[in-house]
């Protein structure tokens, strides 16, 4: 991406723009994946369910990964009955399962009570699967930790190994990592499946192992291949992959435009016409997104913030060369996942205008309006 295309385009500001290349090239890593060892890769729509976006993947991929029936819908409309749609979600409803069964070829419970609900029913269309908790922490924040204690997501894996529901189920599926940037949880995890499933694998068609991993910035793909490889060999089942932020992370950029400068208590504080409930993961772990213009040696420093009256909107400090002016435009990078589809319009401020942009063009691909704010927020 030229960062410096970015902020001397002509378009609204806050603007999300999303870098074509980036994605295509993340896509292409994962089908060269699919040609060496034969994984079926899923696009995780959670991570960002633009179109636009979809689009761009159906031709990579062998189909979507959703948690929801309104992602289902979507899914399925894009889609148009081409590829598999796959369902995991600890929050299945009654009056749902008929469409979501309908909508999705792979379902994998989260429990052992839901399949004895729902199994039956959902069985008569949808490929049946369960989520295994294979009781494995990578993580150090509990909040990304779907192993962690008390855990509501999936089957703890000893009581699914004495469970006779092995022999009632098609599938598992097993998530237990996050922005993982090389395969020893992976290599782990299958090993503990292994210990505690055994022969039980060889019954089973098929094993989705998630999403979590950072195929672009891991160099290293061998360990995956072969064990991708061998999990066919030894068990024949198909492996599929349900990444998301892996295709998305890299390629999204917040722009943002400076409204005013102060100082505070003696830092000078910056105000963005963005905020943090445009990227609410900066709120809800403390996390500092990366900045362009951030210079670790610049001799300016500043606290950004964003237009809202929350006291605790505020991205960071970072540092400049020169100090930030009203007027002028800064981009958070690497912002691709989990960003819009958190995003929010509190304090009635409006979300950001979404941009596609390649080396040829920067193209404007969605509007929001104050119809779209009043719509939310009228009674019916």
């Amino acid at each position: 991406m030229d960062f410096q295309v970015l902020k001397d385009s002509v378009y609204s500001s806050p603007a999300f723009v999303l870098d074509e290349i980036e994605v295509t090239k993340a896509l292409e890593i994962l089908a060269e994946l699919r040609t060496q060892c034969g994984c079926k890769i899923l696009y995780s729509i959670k991570s960002l369910p633009f179109s636009a976006v979809m689009d761009m993947a159906k031709p990579f991929v062998d189909g979507f990964s959703v948690s929801s029936l309104f992602e289902a819908r979507l899914a399925d409309e894009v889609l148009a009955g081409q590829s598999s749609i796959h369902l995991t979600t600890p929050g299945i409803r009654q009056d749902e399962l008929d469409e979501l069964s309908l909508l999705c070829s792979h379902i994998s419970f989260n429990s052992l009570t839901q399949h004895q609900r729902y199994s039956e029913t959902a069985g008569a269309q949808s490929s049946i699967g369960l989520r295994v908790n294979p009781k494995l922490s990578f993580l150090h924040d509990e909040r990304f930790d779907p192993c962690r204690q008390h855990s509501k997501l999936g089957v703890a894996i000893d009581e699914l190994s004495h469970s006779i529901c092995l022999d009632q189920i098609e599938g598992l599926h097993v998530h237990n990592v996050f922005s993982a940037t090389d395969f020893t949880p992976l290599i782990k995890t299958i090993e503990k499946l292994q210990q505690h499933l055994g022969a039980g694998l060889a019954q089973l068609e098929w094993l989705n192992i998630g999403g979590g991993y950072l195929f672009g910035q891991i160099e290293d793909h061998r360990p995956f291949v072969e064990l991708v490889n061998k999990l066919k060999h030894d068990f024949g089942v198909e492996v599929y992959i349900e990444p998301g932020k892996a295709i998305v992370g890299r390629a999204g950029h917040l722009v943002a435009t400076v409204l005013d400068r102060f100082v505070s208590d003696g830092e000078t504080i910056v105000i963005l016409d963005t905020s943090i409930n445009h990227n609410p993961e900066v709120f809800e772990y403390q996390r500092q997104p990366e900045l362009h213009e951030h210079d670790p040696d610049g001799q300016y420093a500043a606290i950004l913030a964003g237009c809202t009256c929350l006291a605790g909107d505020v991205f960071g400090q970072y540092r400049f060369k020169e100090p930030l002016e009203v007027g002028d435009k800064v981009v958070f990078k690497n912002v691709g996942a989990y960003t819009l589809i958190k995003a929010n319009r509190f304090n009635g401020y409006n979300l950001p205008d979404i941009y596609l942009s390649n080396s040829l063009r920067v193209k404007k691909m969605k509007h929001y309006d104050y119809q779209d704010y009043r719509r939310q927020w009228l009674a019916d």
